[in-house]
């Protein structure tokens, strides 16, 4: 399903950290909506999708002007301390807009000249190894992650059918570390995947974070109980992938393979360095 666009003149880029989001100054979304429209995605329960008459997913509106805006918001923040950006909390930076409008990349245009004292890019888009010239001029500024929920394809068209696939995610990860980008796996939430995972992961990541609905959803598994998640797991008939202790099953299989100080749980593997 192709998006509708629309463009929007912001008044605003930068909003306050806040929530799960509270260990960063604020965040930032180049759009408003997301055409990936996961289904487990937390974002159609609030209020910028219920007030909207259109599916989530069938809609993003572009944020004209944005790169001038941030970097006069961010000049202003730095006044009143520390400017760490989380990008992005209810879109994806680098959703299929991405790649005419290119909001994404001018905001790190702009963010490369007038720099943050950290940024976090959250992504499930392989369109993110496009910009690594620009990461790269943030250096440790800045640290990649990428969603990977899951090593099976089977799976990830069963959830998320308009996302791009496994193998290009793991592409772009390799490629982004190889330029010297650090990078993470995020695998949140997590969807049911087989032994060999950790092995998958690890030449291409430098850290894992692993999260589930009830610590990541922002209310403990209603909202992703409300939009009907559950069936969809026992549609595959692997229901015991969900609930609030599977995520110990992961997390034993990625420490026997990486330090167990680079496999993260829930928030601390979003927060800023």
């Amino acid at each position: 399903m192709k998006a509708n666009i629309a463009y929007k003149t912001p008044k605003t880029i930068l909003t306050k950290g806040t929530g799960f989001l509270s260990g960063y100054s604020h965040s930032l979304n180049p759009y408003t909506g997301c055409a990936f429209g996961c289904s487990y995605c937390y974002v159609r329960e609030m209020p910028v999708s219920i007030f909207r008459s259109e599916e989530w997913g069938s809609w993003v509106d572009v944020k004209q002007g944005a790169a001038e805006l941030l970097d006069k918001e961010i000049t202003k923040a730095k006044q009143k301390g520390p400017v760490t950006i989380f990008m992005s909390s209810s879109t994806d930076p680098y959703q299929p807009a991405e790649h005419t409008e290119r909001i994404t990349r001018s905001l790190l245009e702009a963010m490369a000249e007038n720099q943050p004292d950290f940024l976090f890019v959250q992504t499930r888009s392989p369109l993110a190894a496009r910009d690594a010239d620009l990461f790269q001029k943030l250096g440790e500024k800045v640290r990649i992650s990428m969603t990977v929920e899951t090593d099976s394809e089977r799976i990830r068209k069963h959830f998320t059918p308009s996302a791009p696939p496994i193998p290009a995610r793991l592409k772009a990860l390799r490629e982004l570390k190889e330029a010297g980008i650090p990078v993470q796996a995020a695998i949140a939430p997590m969807l049911p995947s087989s032994e060999r995972f950790p092995e998958l992961l690890f030449p291409i990541v430098n850290r894992i974070c692993i999260d589930d609905y009830f610590m990541g959803d922002g209310s403990g598994g209603r909202r992703t109980e409300k939009i009907g998640i559950p069936s969809l797991y026992e549609e595959l008939n692997l229901k015991e992938w969900y609930n609030r202790t599977a995520y110990r099953k992961l997390y034993k299989r990625f420490t026997e393979v990486f330090p167990p100080e680079k496999v993260l749980i829930s928030k601390e593997g979003f927060l800023p360095q």
